[in-house]
């Protein structure tokens, strides 16, 4: 796990990067273009990318080195904000859209190819704790980014804020490219998923058997976690809204403390998580995905109601936690497909997360207009509330009908043992 730290250090100067970049660039193309449709406009063409990329950087990282891939990705994104640097003002406008598309797809492919590598980098068994040390690393991250850009841009410019955050970029792809790790399991452990030491000659058979069996549950989490998006995107849209709300004079007061306490939660999530793992020596499951969800969905839904102080810091405090427990919890359950499926998974979850989220910002910014924060937070957290309920409820079922259809030798009588290997941990 040593090399692994020294990953998760760059990957966090690359995430410091893209909140910084997510701040200053946004507020850079409305002082260029002076309009506010031309900077939605580049948003709406950096999501589009990042939901494009999911697709194709499925079949990249199942084709190509997948080191290689996130190096290029760091140095792509690096190159295109030392090339606003440099070229006239005049072209710049142009550069901008550019700029958006390099950075939605680079992102997404360097997010993609390093989740479907992290069982090949720490070993299957140590995936949950290295999930937390990411969510740990890029929830600090997002507070400094958020935190410094603001002053960046007011005391150096926007010159010094794209230079320091190409610079960013370069640290972890200089980092990337020095680490001597493995990406991609040997041709022998390609088909093996989770169990990538078995050598035996129906393995990849076994692991076809396992992943078919996984499917639908795979299919499922996927579904909840682009309506999740919707979630997610109603809450961001809202917070701005609903601190003016309390304090006309001070808007910026309850965001900042939302999501300073929500950070912590996803910290502290992340140590108990990481302990609990490896004490245990499972990965939480579907089940555990789902009533995190739901814990998550009820957190962000009493942010926004009319509590007392601290018990907004307790829900914000909650929502945090069970935010970053689910994350960790769902992309450790993908991975635990064979590595030759592995890619494709992912990129069809990066497609569907951000999808989702750009779906809901439309969607939250028109309800906002008619309707309260709280309802339309309430609503749109609601509906990834009833899906896992849904999801509860079918692994129950499941759970009750493999109970009965156990013989006494502990086999099943259909065969479905097999399944009972890789499903429904």
């Amino acid at each position: 796990m040593g090399r692994f730290r020294l990953l998760v250090i760059g990957n966090g100067f690359s995430a410091y990067g893209s909140y910084l970049n997510m701040v200053a660039l946004n507020v850079f193309v409305y002082v260029v273009t002076g309009s506010a449709f031309a900077a939605g406009l580049f948003m709406a063409v950096r999501l589009v990318t990042s939901v494009a990329a999911g697709f194709v950087s499925g079949r990249l990282v199942s084709s190509y080195d997948r080191k290689r891939l996130m190096v290029g990705a760091d140095l792509g994104q690096a190159t295109a904000l030392l090339a606003l640097l440099v070229v006239p003002d005049g072209s710049r406008v142009w550069l901008l859209y550019a700029l958006a598309v390099v950075t939605g797809g680079c992102s997404t492919i360097s997010q993609v190819a390093l989740r479907s590598s992290v069982p090949e980098i720490v070993g299957a068994e140590h995936r949950t704790q290295a999930n937390s040390l990411l969510v740990t690393g890029r929830s600090l991250a997002m507070i400094a980014g958020f935190a410094s850009a603001g002053a960046v841009v007011a005391q150096l410019g926007y010159t010094a804020a794209f230079a320091l955050d190409a610079a960013t970029f370069l640290v972890s792809a200089t980092v990337l490219f020095l680490l001597p790790i493995r990406t991609r399991a040997t041709e022998g452990e390609a088909e093996t998923g989770e169990n990538g030491g078995d050598e035996a000659p129906d393995a990849a058979h076994r692991s076809l058997r396992l992943l078919l069996a996984a499917a639908p549950l795979l299919m499922a989490m996927i579904a909840i976690r682009a309506v999740d998006g919707l979630g997610s995107s109603s809450h961001n849209v809202a917070l701005p809204v609903y601190s003016s709300m309390l304090d006309p004079d001070h808007p910026a007061t309850f965001v900042s403390q939302f999501w300073a306490t929500w950070a912590i939660g996803n910290i502290l999530a992340q140590q108990v998580l990481s302990r609990v793992t490896r004490r245990t020596g499972r990965a939480p499951g579907e089940r555990a995905f789902a009533l995190g969800t739901c814990v998550m969905s009820a957190g962000f839904i009493l942010v926004f109601c009319p509590l007392p102080t601290a018990l907004a810091v307790v829900s914000a405090l909650i929502a945090g936690a069970a935010d970053g427990f689910t994350e960790v919890v769902y992309v450790s359950r993908l991975q635990a497909a064979p590595d030759a499926q592995r890619g494709r998974l992912f990129g069809l979850s990066a497609s569907a997360e951000n999808g989702g989220f750009g779906l809901g910002m439309l969607i939250s910014g028109s309800l906002l207009e008619l309707f309260s924060p709280l309802q339309v937070v309430a609503s749109l957290h609601g509906l990834s509330t009833v899906l896992c309920l849904g999801l509860l409820v079918l692994l129950i079922v499941r759970g009750r009908r493999r109970a009965r259809e156990e013989e006494p030798d502990g086999r099943h009588a259909d065969g479905a043992a097999v399944e009972r290997e890789g499903v429904g941990r």
